[in-house]
C-alpha cells in the first residue's frame, strides 16, 4: 500500500518532509516515477506546472500522471488516467526526460528485462519508439527503475537498476553507455560488457534530479538492498538514502565510465578543522601506497577493514565482522571494486549505519550499510595518511 512521499531541501542534506502527495486509487498503488516541470505547458495543466508519471500497481502494472500548479505542495490526478499500459507483467517506474534536440517528451518505462522508449508532445499521449536491453549487460533478474542522461562530451548513459544480479548478490545499479537520438538507444560497448555505478551491497533504485543547478546530474540512490531490506535491524524505518552524488564519465582504455563524486553540497557540511571519529563524519585518505589497509573498529572488536591493492587495480570493503551481521545469510560480504588505474586519495562517509567510499577522483564508488553495536571509534591506516572531519 505504497504512496509518493515529497520533500524539499535547500542543501541536500537537510530535508522537510512535506507529506504525500500522490496516494492509492483504484488504479492501484503507487510504484516508482519521476517529476518535470512543464515550462511551455505541452500538457495543457498550466505554464510551469510540475507533471508526475507513476506506476499504477494493480492487476496490471499502467503509468498514470499527476500535476500540481502551486510548485509541488499538492498534486491532482489526471482525470484519464492511466496514459499508457503494457501487457507484460513488470511495466513500471517511468521517467520522463524532455529532449531539447527534438523538441519533444521522452520516457523510459521499465519492463520485463528492457527498456521501453516512447515519444509525446503532450505528455499524455504516447507513441512506442523502440525497446533496449535484448543480449546487453546484465539479465539475472528484472530491469527497474531507469535513466537517460546526457553528459558534457555528448554522449548519453542508461541507467539500469537490476534486482537480483548485483556484483555482490542483490541489488544494483548497472549502466549503459552509447548515442540516443530521441528514438533509439544505441550501446557503445560490446554486449557482454557489464558496468556497475557502484561495487557495493547497498545502491540500488537510482535516479537522477532533473533541471539540476549548472547542468550536473546528481542521483540518489536507496541505500539497501531485496536480499535483506525488510529484517535490517534498524527503528522505525528500512534504510535510507545514498548521499547525492554528481556523476560524470572517464576514459579507460576503450571504455566511457561513469564518475561519482560527492556532490558538492555534501563536501560543504563538513567542519574545516580535522576532529575524531564521530558518528556522522567524513574520512579523507590522503597519499595511498601500493598496498594501503583502512580499518574502523570499536571497543567491542567490530570492524569494517579497506584495502588498496594497487597491483591488482582494486580496492576492498570488508564488513563481515562490522557488527549485526547475522539477520541475514547475505549480509556478511567483502565488496571490490576496480580502481581503473592508481588511487591517490579516497573519501569515507561514515553515518550511524553506513559507510560509503569514493574515489577522490570519481573512478569508482563503494556503498555498504554496517550495524555496529556502538559507534565505531577507532580510526588506523597503514600506507597513507588519514583526517577526520565531523559533520557541522
Amino acid at each position: 500500500n505504497m504512496t509518493w512521499g515529497h520533500a524539499t531541501s535547500r542543501d541536500l542534506l537537510h530535508w522537510q518532509y512535506e507529506g504525500t502527495p500522490v496516494k492509492p486509487d483504484a488504479l492501484g498503488t503507487i510504484f516508482s516515477g519521476s517529476a518535470v516541470v512543464d515550462s511551455n505547458n505541452t500538457a495543457g495543466f498550466g505554464k510551469g506546472a510540475i507533471v508526475a508519471m507513476y506506476t499504477s500497481a494493480a492487476e496490471n502494472q499502467t503509468q498514470s500522471l499527476a500535476y500540481s500548479t502551486d510548485s509541488g505542495n499538492t498534486f491532482s490526478k489526471y482525470a484519464g488516467n492511466p496514459v499508457l499500459t503494457e501487457k507484460a507483467p513488470d511495466f513500471r517506474d517511468p521517467k520522463i526526460i524532455w529532449n531539447r534536440d527534438t523538441k519533444e517528451w521522452n520516457l523510459i518505462v521499465a519492463t520485463g528485462q528492457k527498456m521501453n522508449f516512447y515519444t509525446s508532445s503532450d505528455l499524455k499521449n504516447w507513441k512506442y519508439e523502440s525497446s533496449f536491453g535484448e543480449g546487453y549487460g546484465c539479465h539475472k533478474g528484472v530491469w527497474e527503475c531507469p535513466d537517460l542522461i546526457q553528459m558534457d562530451n555528448g554522449k548519453w548513459v542508461l541507467i539500469c537498476n537490476i534486482n537480483p544480479g548485483g556484483p555482490f548478490g542483490g541489488s544494483a545499479t548497472q549502466y549503459f553507455v552509447g548515442q540516443w537520438d530521441g528514438h533509439k538507444f544505441i550501446c557503445e560497448s560490446k554486449p557482454e560488457v557489464t558496468k556497475w555505478m557502484d561495487y557495493g551491497k547497498d545502491h540500488y533504485a537510482t535516479v537522477t534530479f532533473s533541471h539540476a543547478p549548472d547542468g550536473r546530474h546528481v542521483a540518489l540512490a536507496w541505500m539497501s538492498n531485496w536480499q535483506y531490506a525488510a529484517v535490517v535491524p534498524t527503528m522505525q524505518y528500512r534504510s535510507a538514502n545514498s548521499i547525492p552524488r554528481d556523476l560524470g564519465l572517464f576514459t579507460d582504455g576503450s571504455e566511457d565510465y561513469i564518475s561519482v563524486k560527492p556532490s558538492p553540497e555534501v563536501m560543504r557540511a563538513f567542519t574545516k578543522k580535522a576532529t575524531g571519529l564521530g558518528e556522522a563524519c567524513m574520512v579523507e585518505v590522503s597519499g595511498l601506497r601500493r598496498n594501503a589497509t583502512i580499518e574502523l573498529s570499536n571497543g567491542k572488536g567490530e570492524r569494517v577493514v579497506m584495502r588498496y591493492d594497487a597491483a591488482e587495480q582494486s580496492f576492498s570493503v570488508d564488513r563481515m565482522k562490522s557488527g549485526q551481521t547475522d539477520f541475514s545469510e547475505a549480509f556478511p560480504a567483502v565488496t571490490t571494486a576496480p580502481t581503473h588505474g592508481k588511487v591517490s586519495q579516497v573519501l569515507i562517509f561514515i553515518d550511524k549505519s553506513s559507510i560509503e567510499v569514493f574515489d577522490a577522483d570519481g573512478k569508482f564508488a563503494i556503498t555498504n550499510l554496517v550495524f555496529p553495536t556502538k559507534p565505531y571509534d577507532r580510526f588506523r591506516v597503514n600506507g597513507g595518511k588519514g583526517r577526520v572531519w565531523k559533520m557541522r
